[in-house]
């Protein structure tokens, strides 16, 4: 955006009172909500992301600032139609790596093998087998704190948290785990992607103001709760 269009120190401050405005305005339909689905708490939803929005955009062009949180828009997220007293909760975590350096992997891998003393399998000796080996020796958490020394690469990650009436069967869900997620069903989702550099975040902003400005497809993120940042 040019000089001569650039946000004025009174619209930023308009903008910020209008995020105020609406906070208080979706508080207070929250306190009066009729139901799980009442529409006033998704409107008052909405108002709040707009406003916000409007507000992220004028704080980052008149000061190349902007704010510690997002709020998605209305196609982002749908209303929550889960149990409001939540009797069990899944977990369903995904986490992408680029297997950057394999040797180093299938070297960690036959270090596992020596520790296991089994001379019968030779898992390590390609890169799936040696994945096996890792993934059954350290526990998820473990491995994403040292990605790098087992040859990795992080990509994009996300966890939600789905609400339930009540706890599953035992083995009910084993043979299909990730096929029936219900977005509607999510309490709260957290994400961490390359999307959010200070670059991407600046492109995405452009777009935003001219879709024309990127010719080429967008990572699609689509975060559901204040916090994921």
């Amino acid at each position: 955006m040019s000089d001569a269009a650039q946000s004025t120190a009174a619209e930023v401050r308009a903008a910020a009172e209008a995020v105020k405005t609406a906070l208080d305005r979706h508080l207070a339909a929250v306190e009066r909500r009729s139901g799980e689905d009442d529409p006033a708490v998704y409107e008052a939803f909405n108002q709040l992301a707009a406003a916000a929005e409007t507000y992220d955009e004028l704080l980052y062009d008149r000061y190349d600032e902007v704010t510690p949180f997002e709020i998605p828009g209305a196609e982002d997220a749908p209303p929550y139609t889960g149990p409001e007293e939540p009797a069990a909760v899944s977990v369903l975590i995904r986490r992408d790596y680029a297997v950057v350096e394999p040797q180093r992997l299938r070297a960690h891998a036959q270090r596992i093998e020596a520790a296991d003393d089994d001379e019968s399998t030779e898992a390590s000796g390609t890169v799936h087998g040696a994945l096996g080996l890792l993934f059954g020796e350290f526990e998820p958490d473990e491995i994403a704190s040292r990605h790098k020394e087992f040859g990795l690469e992080e990509g994009d990650s996300t966890l939600w948290v789905a609400a339930s009436d009540e706890p599953t069967e035992p083995g009910e869900w084993l043979e299909s785990p990730f096929e029936q997620v219900d977005p509607q069903q999510v309490v709260c989702r957290f994400d961490v992607s390359a999307v959010f550099d200070d670059d991407d975040l600046e492109d995405d902003i452009e777009d935003e103001l001219d879709p024309s400005l990127d010719e080429d497809e967008d990572e699609d993120l689509d975060p559901l709760d204040a916090n994921h940042r």
